[in-house]
């Protein structure tokens, strides 16, 4: 068959680990062989972001502003036993992190299900999409180790000459203390992508913070959230979808009663840390579609999980592994699906749709990989290594293309 066209490139970002196994692995299964690939290559191994001194991540994120659409493996953000490993010059931040900074946008999780794998919350009965803002807070925060007693202080200069210091805490032995920052520009664009994904998915949305404590931070959060509100209040209504505000463990509660079928906002950490218990309950990590989206319009997509260590060092000993490769496929097939509606490429489209047809075939027919067998019920599964599993996804792809 003829190679589906493309015209513009997709910004690919590679990764580490066994992803990037997988990655090269889906490329050869099952993207080369059927589209005229066209890319701009950006290799955010942890090695090369060492050799670059984590240039060639900025570098990838303005491309995804040049082009519009960027896919990206999943990568390692090093700690401490990371810098010994890989020898590294520094203890580099996250590459999604100054994605996200750089590109300003707001990240969108929701499970991919299949029938024969029943969320772990028995009243869930449709995906729980998280809209995670992917901008400041703790992942932009700095940090002080005190070491003896003193006092530690929260100080702004305005440009005006104004001055504001108070006292965080008067330290009498060691402690630690942070300081993190958010902008209203930021926590604006947050608010517009949320209410303009709501919409297109006609989902209500839902918006949590803890205002009753942090009553200026996260009070001036939802103080925003409610002033651009107003912009769509009309287009909610007509629609049939709401805007609910509340407290973040008031919102936990509601999810676990919930039936789903909605968006739910969270700050940069709470969001983090919800996807995880959000993919977990409805399945596996390996499970969760994940998208940055810009409010200029631009679109990351990657896998919302690591870059499963463990199976790495297995592979390195020449073992098979059975790790999972749906979500990497869903962030393949979700960059060719915006690029072709971009540039008007109904073939590359329809490629993208027919790529996660032929994945949940082949689940739903009980081909799985480990983490999946022991989910599944009303059917018996059959476990397949990586290999054969994207193999068995291959047969279903050839025959709907």
């Amino acid at each position: 068959m003829e190679k589906i066209k493309m015209t513009t490139p997709l910004v690919e970002m590679d990764g580490d680990e066994m992803t990037r196994i997988l990655w090269k692995m889906i490329k050869d299964e099952l993207i080369l062989p059927f589209v005229d690939l066209k890319t701009e290559y950006y290799d955010l191994g942890l090695p090369n972001r060492d050799k670059t001194s984590d240039k060639i991540t900025v570098d990838a994120a303005n491309a995804i502003k040049k082009y519009g659409v960027g896919v990206k493996c999943a990568t390692i953000t090093p700690n401490a036993q990371r810098m010994t490993e890989y020898n590294l010059k520094e203890m580099y931040k996250s590459p999604n992190g100054t994605i996200r900074s750089i590109l300003d946008g707001t990240v969108f999780r929701t499970p991919i299900t299949i029938p024969s794998i029943h969320p772990a919350v028995k009243f869930w009965k449709k995906p729980i999409t998280i809209a995670r803002h992917a901008y400041g807070d703790v992942y932009k925060s700095v940090e002080i180790v005190a070491d003896e007693p003193g006092t530690a202080k929260l100080v702004f200069d305005g440009e005006s000459g104004k001055h504001e210091e108070v006292v965080i805490q008067q330290f009498k032995g060691p402690g630690v203390l942070q300081g993190m920052h958010n902008t209203e520009k930021s926590i604006r664009s947050f608010a517009h992508s949320c209410f303009q994904y709501a919409l297109s998915l006609k989902q209500s949305i839902w918006f949590a913070t803890k205002d009753t404590i942090s009553k200026k931070y996260d009070g001036r959060f939802r103080a925003i959230f409610e002033e651009v509100f107003q912009e769509y209040k009309d287009r909610f209504a007509e629609a049939g979808i709401e805007y609910f505000y509340t407290l973040i463990d008031d919102a936990v509660a509601r999810v676990m009663r919930s039936e789903g079928g909605f968006i739910w906002a969270c700050k940069n950490y709470d969001g983090d840390v919800m996807s995880d218990m959000v993919s977990t309950a409805f399945g596996s990590l390996a499970m969760m579609t994940s998208v940055l989206v810009s409010p200029d319009g631009n679109y990351e997509y990657e896998a919302a999980h690591g870059t499963v260590t463990r199976h790495y060092y297995k592979y390195l000993k020449g073992e098979e592994t059975s790790t999972n490769p749906i979500a990497t496929i869903f962030a393949w097939s979700g960059a060719f699906r915006k690029r072709g509606e971009l540039d008007n490429l109904p073939e590359l489209v329809a490629y993208a749709d027919k790529l996660e047809a032929a994945c949940l075939d082949t689940l739903n027919e009980g081909y799985a990989t480990k983490d999946l067998v022991n989910l599944m019920e009303g059917i018996t599964p059959t476990m397949l290594t990586s290999a054969q599993f994207l193999a068995e996804i291959r047969k279903h792809l050839e025959k709907s293309l």
